[in-house]
């Protein structure tokens, strides 16, 4: 039976224990970029930040854009990819509280040919760095509404232009999607446990609207994505 999703459950996902074996965590990192992969999450928040980085280009600035809770630098570096493919100059950088994820990260970037600046941080009680755009993608769901809201008050301080985020609409269409994924593209045992706790600690678009607001976010653009997602998008006055 699948469980009732009406209620939010946060439970202490297995990714996040500090003592993780270094081999079980590269593994995960591989699922979770497999299933990035195939539920295209960046195309959530990419034509917003594209649309941003074609006004900046055409002004003769590179736009500085920061992933906030980067993990593995899935959402960047396929950005970055389509970004040099539209001739877009956008300059990156990456920050997770995590030293072994920032380090996967940029061993990636520059297999790839391209160049992350990578700060290691904890979002919910560090300043950000300064940017023009902050994007976010699958983290808020790891935080408790305060926390949440401390981040998307962060991230509008540190951006002067916009603030995107992307996340998981908790819902059972959401859970069997996760149950589904999570076994059909990886064997990681991390990944199958933490995809069903993701979506039962996932926000809802109504909660999500209430923290935005709280969060000072006044005007935010907030709609459902596929597959089972929601996005926020704030710009600046």
């Amino acid at each position: 039976m699948w469980p009732d999703v009406r209620e939010r459950q946060r439970e202490p996902e297995l990714m996040d224990d500090p003592s993780l074996d270094a081999a079980q965590h590269d593994a995960a990192l591989r699922g979770l970029a497999r299933l990035n992969i195939v539920s295209r999450s960046h195309e959530i928040l990419w034509p917003r930040v594209a649309e941003v980085a074609r006004s900046a280009n055409r002004g003769g600035q590179p736009l500085r854009v920061l992933d906030v809770a980067t993990g593995s630098g899935d959402l960047p570096l396929a950005m970055a990819r389509l970004a040099r493919k539209d001739g877009l100059d956008i300059h990156w950088s990456v920050c997770d509280f995590s030293a072994h994820a920032l380090e996967v990260a940029v061993r990636r970037a520059a297999e790839a040919d391209l160049k992350f600046t990578a700060h290691r941080l904890d979002a919910t009680t560090d300043l950000l760095p300064t940017t023009d755009v902050s994007i976010c993608s699958l983290f808020m769901h790891h935080l408790d509404p305060p926390q949440a809201v401390g981040v998307l008050r962060g991230m509008q301080r540190a951006s002067s232009m916009a603030v995107g985020v992307a996340d998981l609409d908790r819902s059972r269409w959401g859970f069997v999607l996760a149950w589904l994924a999570s076994r059909a593209l990886t064997r990681s045992p991390i990944v199958h446990t933490d995809a069903l706790l993701s979506v039962r600690a996932g926000f809802r678009c109504e909660e999500v609207r209430h923290m935005a607001d709280e969060a000072g976010l006044e005007g935010a653009s907030l709609e459902r994505a596929w597959p089972a997602r929601w996005r926020l998008w704030w710009t600046a006055p």
